[in-house]
């Protein structure tokens, strides 16, 4: 009996399948022979002995039967087979006994059948009792020795004969059990191999599944399983006719933590920003919200159940709350907040993957309007993608130049209250539309990759305007992140500047912080390009992006434009006056200049101005005038520009023509391919 316990629960369910066989053999033969000696033998040969035999093999037949689908353990199942070899002893000598016994009774054919019957039926014995080694030699030896000394002591040459021929024939029949149950157990062996490698391999695979679905920085679930989790619960809303919603999370202020601290400290921050959320979806109830990192510091959500606004609301101020807590790492101790985006099915999307597009657009649209809130798609939000759909598609088609215009901005110096230069604005008037602005057109230009041609377009005419004009007047253009980032983007703006006669040092680029922090490496590259033909770069609305005064320090500036949120209030609020007065101290060890946006108290200023805040521009001191190169008109202009005098009237901004001033687009698209990514291209407002 072996040790092993595969083999062994193999040789159990294999010989409890074949032993009802072998009792089949055992009882229809015993009936047989007894039928045949019923007259010449005693009835307790014939009737007695041959019942309590036939009982005895059919009560362990249905026993064996009763084993088939039952659960048993090792030790029951070597148990049994132990039992089974005891057995086979007692019964295989009981009947050997019986024939014997009935043997003298009969006639020389009746004695031909019981040598018939005991020779058959052990060969019957020993195939069914193939799985089991043990028992087929016990029934083999308890028969077949007494079975050839017992016909061979009768004298009879052919009894004689057939105890031979039953001697060989029993020995073959031990040799092919022998092969066989070998064979058998190497079969059980390749088997059990076979099965380790099988669960070798279902192991590998489950775990290559589980990393091809698992985010290796935070061990969240992947972009991948995201969006196999929105398929499934998507199909599970249609079928239950339910609402399921899909949420969007980014991480505000994310990128200036990598920049500061290090992709390390980034990385820690992710893991437990990511933590934090995770905690407030398992906690969520009633509905189940699965969690997944979709890349980058964007994060994805699947609401699945019943789910309402308010519960979406609910869900988004708590993650909000959570990740706004400060985030303590060794000796950084930095904050962030998040903003979100939800769509709703049915009423957002009819698709999994159109809901998906609605929960991206919701996002935009709360990092651009309610930053660090969460916002659920809406009707108006729907009117918005389809007007920016038109307006993307009458882009392409546009003749720019045709359609697209400029006008300039003056630009005062506060001391002398002359006209330092005029800053570029781009206007569009559409022959369908109308007069788009520039807050809409330049963010598609930006979506659909036209904002490089256009900027390029744009250039070639404020250049041949600033030709006509006099020698100390300069051009303020501006640049999106497209013309600074882009790995060739900068160089057909130089070769322009070559080819359009005007000195590069009369020309004044100005890039936004999200320029600037959207790739910083390459912004420099480009920057010290444009430095290096002389001409001077100023860094747009400081103040409202999520770059350091490092910016400052690492770039070669020449001005820095403060925010109009700072300027519009200097002569009422202390704190405005303050900031900018701070702001002149590292300005100041650069030699740079500090340029005020958005001029618009038309009262004197009741504090004086910081020494360093020299150039302002805003409709208080004069409007954007039309420019189309008109040389006299130009020239008229410049002369104008002596002191500029209060008129009187209400200011707004006049800003770059990337983005609504005052809005939330000036977030960094922290280093993502994203076709969401809003780096301001200011040509206009």
């Amino acid at each position: 009996m072996s040790d092993d316990p595969d083999l062994t629960r193999a040789q159990f369910d294999a010989f409890s399948k074949q032993i009802p066989l072998l009792y089949f053999i055992l009882i229809s033969n015993t009936i047989a022979v007894a039928y045949t000696y019923v007259n010449v033998a005693p009835d307790w040969l014939t009737m007695i002995v041959p019942s309590l035999l036939t009982v005895l093999a059919a009560l362990r037949t249905l026993w064996w039967l009763s084993q088939r689908h039952l659960v048993r353990s090792d030790a029951d199942i070597l148990r049994n087979l132990r039992a089974t070899n005891w057995m086979a002893l007692p019964i295989g000598a009981g009947f050997t006994a019986w024939s014997f016994a009935l043997y003298p009774y009969g006639d020389a054919f009746a004695k031909s059948q019981v040598a018939f019957y005991m020779a058959v039926t052990v060969i019957g014995c020993i195939f069914s009792l193939m799985h089991l080694r043990s028992a087929g030699l016990i029934v083999t030896l308890v028969v077949d020795v007494p079975y050839v000394l017992f016909f061979w002591a009768t004298g009879e040459p052919t009894l004689k004969a057939i105890a031979v021929n039953n001697l060989l024939v029993s020995g073959a029949m031990v040799t092919v059990l022998f092969i066989y149950y070998r064979d058998f157990a190497d079969l059980v062996a390749s088997r059990k191999s076979l099965l380790v490698q099988q669960a070798a391999t279902q192991e590998l695979s489950d775990e290559n599944f589980r990393l091809a679905n698992l985010d290796s920085l935070t061990e969240l679930p992947n972009r991948r399983r995201f969006f196999a989790e929105l398929s499934s619960a998507f199909s599970d809303a249609e079928r239950r006719h339910v609402s399921v919603a899909v949420g969007i999370i980014d991480l505000d202020g994310f990128k200036p933590i990598n920049d500061n601290y290090g992709h390390s400290v980034g990385d820690r921050v992710l893991i437990e920003a990511g933590r934090r959320i995770r905690d407030v979806c398992e906690g969520f109830g009633p509905q189940r919200v699965e969690f997944a990192r979709l890349g980058g510091d964007e994060f994805g959500l699947v609401v699945c159940g019943d789910t309402e606004d308010a519960d979406l609301e609910r869900l988004g101020e708590r993650i909000c709350e959570l990740v706004k807590l400060p985030y303590q790492l060794d000796t950084a101790h930095t904050g962030l907040s998040c903003s979100i985006g939800f769509a709703l099915y049915p009423r957002s999307a009819p698709t999994a993957e159109a809901l998906y597009e609605c929960a991206d657009y919701s996002l935009y649209h709360a990092k651009r309007h309610l930053r660090g809130r969460t916002v659920i798609f809406s009707s108006e939000h729907e009117a918005e993608i389809r007007s920016r759909g038109v307006i993307e598609t009458l882009l392409r088609t546009a003749d720019f130049s045709a359609e697209m215009d400029l006008v300039f901005q003056p630009i005062v110096d506060a001391m002398s209250e002359h006209t330092a230069g005029f800053e570029a604005l781009a206007r569009w008037q559409s022959p369908r539309l109308g007069r788009v602005s520039p807050a809409d057109f330049i963010p598609a230009a930006e979506r659909i990759g036209l904002i490089r041609p256009l900027t390029q377009a744009l250039l070639v005419r404020a250049l041949a305007a600033a030709g006509t004009w006099p020698d100390h007047t300069r051009l303020s253009f501006n640049l999106s992140a497209h013309d600074i980032c882009s790995p060739d983007g900068i160089l057909p703006l130089i070769a322009i500047i070559e080819n359009s006669g005007v000195p590069p040092r009369r020309l004044d680029f100005e890039i936004t912080e999200t320029a600037v922090t959207f790739d910083f490496a390459r912004a420099e590259q480009s920057i010290a390009a444009l430095k290096a033909m002389g001409c001077g770069i100023s860094l747009d609305d400081f103040g409202t992006g999520y770059s350091s005064l490092s910016h400052v320090h690492r770039l070669p500036l020449d001005k820095l434009k403060i925010d109009r949120s700072f300027v519009a209030d200097i002569n009422d609020n202390p704190v405005s006056h303050k900031i900018i007065k701070s702001l002149t101290r590292p300005v100041r060890r650069h030699g740079d200049r500090l340029r005020g946006r958005g001029c618009r108290n038309p009262r004197p200023a009741r504090r004086p101005a910081p020494p360093r805040l020299r150039l302002r521009a805003g409709l208080l001191l004069r409007k954007a005038h039309a420019g189309r190169g008109d040389r006299g008109l130009s020239r008229q202009r410049a002369r104008a520009a002596g002191p500029w005098r209060n008129q009187g009237r209400g200011l707004r901004q006049i800003g770059p023509l990337a983005t609504s001033k005052g809005s939330a687009d000036r977030a960094p698209c922290h280093g993502r391919n994203r076709s969401r990514c809003r780096s301001p291209h200011p040509h206009g407002a």
